[in-house]
């Protein structure tokens, strides 16, 4: 039985037993600086896999703490809501009536700043 090789290997005949063997010129390739040169990238690219863990981490923590500021800051704003509301409940004014009083106020400031702008 004969087995055919790539470049910088020899046609052999084997015997039909379960055994084989290469056999590899040594004109063709330097496998020594082939292995040296995949050791290389394999560090290459454990390091990179590390730099990636490394800054995964780094932001998984920094995402936990804006989730945290978030909560604190949303637990704020509705109990400021809770007093505000409770404030206008004891008060007995009518949201509507002062974003209405709001309203007017502004346009008669608007009123006021348009008349003194056309007599300049």
């Amino acid at each position: 039985m004969a087995y055919y090789s790539s470049v910088g290997q020899r046609t052999r005949t084997y015997p039909p037993n379960d055994q084989v063997q290469l056999r590899v010129d040594p004109i063709h390739g330097d496998l020594d600086e082939e292995v040296h040169g995949l050791h290389g990238k394999v560090v290459q690219l454990k390091q990179l896999a590390q730099h990636i863990e490394s800054e995964t981490k780094f932001q998984n923590e920094l995402l936990n703490q804006l989730e945290a500021t978030v909560a604190k800051a949303q637990a704020g704003l509705k109990s400021t809501m809770r007093r505000l509301n409770r404030n206008l409940a004891q008060r007995g004014l009518n949201p509507v009536v002062i974003v209405v009083l709001f309203a007017l106020f502004c346009f008669f400031c608007v009123f006021l700043w348009s008349k003194f702008q056309r007599r300049r």
